[in-house]
Parts: structure tokens; C-alpha cells; sequence
């Protein structure tokens, strides 16, 4: 029996209803069906079949938005690359998932071991004679594998399944609520899972993205006062920028889902007060990771504004707890690990050669540990509301993006005057924290901070990259001879 995708689904339900904005051009649910259709026609003649990794290195765009739904009709499973990588960062996530497929919209200069398909306007034209679908849409089948970095800084797969995101977007529309008119402004990146998100979410709830390249200010205001967009997805660095350069909030917006790191009160709190929509909150923080398809916990911004600094309760289907280092569940008020459990939480980690079948229902793949362990430090309040102290221990997160010390410390530490490197985040107003670098010399050599950092730019993408360097004799210890990390970030913060 054949089944529909999402899209083909939500095309025959309500076909005129507006699907997608970019820039001034706009489509409808059954034009974008066509495109997709075009699409799936064109990878197809390529060469792409069910089952396949086919790995995406593109900029937000039309060609994006349809090769996520062409890769779902056709059952191959999408590996989006993030755009700000290196040639070598980017050669070994294709590597470790064995992608023999690579799709842009020009050659990736730098990149082997798979074909590139570079997507001209032409595929718009591709002739398709019948619908094209996969013989079985299984809600239990791959989606993507979305690759966030690990503790020890080594990036991993995450494997996420439809049905991760489908109880994703009923849960977070049970939390916040769906306008049928709904225009959800998309500033994040496709290759994130919070961008992934809007995207499905609005395929299954019929309603609108307006989707950006990036975070432009010029562009989000002009949306903001010209779209009548009703719902914006945030990182606290947008919001401090935006806040900067408006005077009021129009009349239309109904939320601002905040996510991506930390927020503090004094800018949720700022964001309220800014004039528009009858001066109701609007700010809904949440916290969320790649692992559990985007949302784990979310406040609504009426109870956001009462208890600032709070990301309030699980939603619907999930189940947070948190444990001691014996996994021993904590009572409320005491800071411990964050657990999540249910229906989000992602397939595993790939590892290769561990799957057999991108196709096989996910009881038969690699599975995390139920529950997961995240890593992330919190504790739960007497109203049941989830309090976020520490994402994952030494995590350092600029401007949204995850930046793991353990990754950059051992690039630098490949310049042969370097002997030992701390890598640390230290508070910034507009990033909410940037990366500093306290480094260690060999005796009898010498490396200025623009040396090092040439030296670290091949390897390293731009928001990896030490925002301040410190050069020292010898780096400060614990009792144990471990690096102290903790009096090398008061140090690098003090100073």
C-alpha cells in the first residue's frame, strides 16, 4: 500500500493555502507539491534511490525547503551539512556516514570520496509523467542524520526518524497553540534541527514559513513590519540585535520561541516591554537540543515573564527527571543531570557500519539508552518548571551556535610553539558568551595571536575561532595536575 509524505498529504487538504515566502515570491501547498515532484524527478534521473545518504551543503533557499521533501517522498535520508565548515570538517562527516551523494549550488571546492550534484535553475523545468513517492512512507524510518559535536568535541550523527518530528510538532502545537493563518518568520539554518523544524511543523500544521537566508536585520524588520508574521524562532543573540533596532513589535506577532542557549531575565523582560500587540509578553524560552528533535521544555510567555530564567515544563509525551551521578532521581530544588524521555528522543547516535537498512523500522536500529542523558545540568521547581544551570558542563555557546573546547584545544595545540591550551567561554552582552584561548608556549618559542589564529582558520570554522587569546608561562592546575578550567575562565573573565 502506498502511502503520501507529509507535503503530498498537506497539498491535497488545502492546496491554495500559502505554504512558503522568500523574498517577494510566494507558493502555494500545491505549487511547492510540484516543485518537490520536479525535484524527486531530477535526483531520481540522477541517480538517487530509496535507502540513500545524500548529503546537503546549501544556503537557506527554495532549492533547500524542496529537497527535504523530495528526500522524504523518495525515502533516502538527508545529512545536512552546516555551511560555516571547513573543507576538512566537512570531508569527515561525509566520510563517517559513507554519503556518495553531495548536493550545492556550486562545487565544494576540496571535497572527494562522493558525486556532487549541483543544482541549476533547470531541475525546475524537469517533466515529471507521475507522481513520484517511495513505495512506503514509514513514520519509523530515517529522516535525517543531524550532526551536533559530542563532549569529547567529535562530532556524532544524530539519527532522527519522522515520527520524531511528527510528535515533535504535536507537542509543541499542544504548548503554544496554531493560528490556521499563522507566518512563521525562519531565520535559522536548514542544517540545524530547530530550522528543520519550522518546516515540518507548518507542512502538518497548513500553515505559512517566510523563510530567510539569514539573520539580516534590514530584511527581519521589513518582514516583521510588511509580512504580518505571527511567530519568529529566536537565539538569545538575535533577540539582543532586534531589540536593538526596533521601537515597537507589530501588531501580529503572537510569540517569539526562544531557544538555542540561555536567555537571561533582563532581555526576556526587555523584549516584553517593548511597545506593540497590546503590550502582552511574548517571549516563550525553551530549551531543546538536537537529540530530542528540537523542543524538550517550553514556557509560555505570560509564565516566562512571571518566573524569568525558568523554560518551564516538559512537553506533552515528555518526560524530564533529574539524577545524580549515580543515576539516582534527585528530589525537587536540587541540581542535577537533565533526563529526557519519549517519543523525540532520536534512534542513536550513527555509528558506521551498524545499519543495515536506512528503511528498517527504528525498533530494528542502534537505539540510545532510554532515557537520554544529556549532560546538561538543571533542577526541577516545586511547580514542576525546569531550570537550566549548565549546558553540558564545558559547552561554550556563542551566538546560538555549540562550540566544544575540546575541539579547538587540539587544533591549536598542533602549532609547534604550543605546548598546553585552555579553551573557555567567557560572558559577552550580544553572543552571551565568546571563545577564549589561555595558551601555553615551549620553552624557547614564540607565536603572536594572529599566528595562531591563521594557523587554526583552515581548520576551524569562523565561530570556533578565540575571540582573545592569553599567553602565559604555564597554564594554572588543580591539586591532581589537571588543567584548572575553572580558574582559567575567571582569569580570562577577570582580566
Amino acid at each position: 500500500m502506498k502511502t503520501s509524505d507529509w507535503l503530498a498529504a498537506r497539498a491535497a487538504a488545502t492546496p491554495e493555502k500559502l505554504a512558503l515566502i522568500i523574498n517577494n515570491k510566494q507558493w502555494t501547498y500545491h505549487q511547492l507539491d510540484g516543485l518537490v515532484s520536479q525535484m524527486a524527478a531530477h535526483l531520481v534521473k540522477r541517480g538517487i534511490r530509496p535507502g540513500d545518504f545524500v548529503a546537503a551543503l546549501l544556503p537557506n533557499s527554495l532549492v533547500y525547503v524542496c529537497l527535504v521533501h523530495a528526500l522524504a517522498r523518495l525515502g533516502a535520508v538527508l545529512i545536512p551539512l552546516n555551511t560555516r565548515l571547513t573543507a576538512a570538517e566537512l570531508q569527515w562527516q561525509i566520510d563517517h556516514i559513507g554519503c556518495h551523494w553531495l548536493i550545492t549550488l556550486e562545487k565544494a571546492e576540496g571535497i572527494m570520496n562522493c558525486e556532487q550534484i549541483i543544482m541549476k535553475p533547470e531541475w525546475q523545468q524537469m517533466p515529471v509523467s507521475t507522481p513520484i513517492h517511495q513505495s512506503q512512507f514509514n513514520m519509523h524510518q530515517l529522516q535525517a542524520i543531524v550532526f551536533t559535536s559530542g563532549t569529547s568535541g567529535q562530532p556524532k550523527g544524530v539519527m532522527l526518524t519522522f515520527a520524531n518530528h511528527f510528535w515533535s510538532a504535536i507537542a509543541s502545537s499542544y504548548r503554544l497553540g496554531i493560528d490556521p493563518d499563522d507566518r512563521w518568520l525562519s531565520v535559522l539554518p536548514l542544517y540545524h534541527v530547530g530550522g528543520l523544524a519550522v518546516i515540518f511543523r507548518s507542512c502538518l500544521y497548513g500553515t505559512a514559513v517566510i523563510l530567510h537566508q539569514g539573520f539580516h536585520l534590514n530584511q527581519i524588520n521589513h518582514s516583521l513590519d510588511n509580512q504580518q508574521i505571527t511567530l519568529i524562532s529566536l537565539v538569545p543573540t538575535m533577540l539582543y540585535r532586534l531589540l536593538q533596532s526596533r521601537e515597537h513589535w507589530p501588531a501580529s506577532l503572537r510569540l517569539i520561541l526562544l531557544g538555542g542557549a540561555a536567555a537571561t531575565p533582563e532581555l526576556i523582560e526587555q523584549a516584553n516591554a517593548l511597545p506593540g500587540n497590546g503590550i502582552r509578553p511574548l517571549v516563550a524560552p525553551t530549551y531543546g537540543l538536537t537529540e530530542a528533535a528540537s523542543q524538550v521544555a517550553t514556557m509560555l510567555p505570560a509564565d516566562a515573564a512571571r518566573k524569568p530564567g525558568s523554560v518551564g515544563k516538559p512537553l506533552m509525551f515528555t518526560a524530564v527527571k533529574i539524577i545524580d551521578n549515580n543515576d539516582n532521581e534527585l528530589p525537587l530544588g536540587e541540581v542535577g543531570e537533565i533526563i529526557v524521555n519519549g517519543p523525540t528522543v532520536m534512534a542513536g547516535y550513527f555509528e558506521p557500519g551498524k545499519i543495515s537498512s536506512p528503511l528498517l523500522p527504528c525498533s530494528q536500529r542502534p537505539k540510545v539508552a532510554a532515557p537520554l542523558h544529556t549532560g546538561d545540568m538543571g533542577y526541577l521547581d516545586e511547580d514542576g518548571d525546569l531550570w537550566v544551570v549548565q549546558r553540558r558542563s564545558d559547552l561554550i555557546v556563542s551566538g546560538g551556535e555549540n562550540v566544544y573546547p575540546a575541539e579547538v584545544e587540539k587544533v591549536l595545540r598542533e602549532h609547534t610553539a604550543v605546548s598546553q591550551v585552555c579553551v573557555v567561554g567567557i560572558p559577552h552582552p550580544e553572543w552571551g558568551q565568546q571563545v577564549a584561548a589561555m595558551v601555553q608556549i615551549k620553552p624557547g618559542q614564540s607565536v603572536t595571536e594572529d599566528e595562531l589564529l591563521t594557523f587554526s582558520r583552515e581548520q576551524l570554522a569562523g565561530y570556533k575561532q578565540p575571540r582573545r587569546i592569553v599567553f602565559v608561562d604555564a597554564l594554572p592546575q588543580t591539586a591532581s595536575g589537571k588543567i584548572a578550567r575553572r580558574e582559567v575562565a575567571n582569569l580570562m573573565r577577570d582580566g
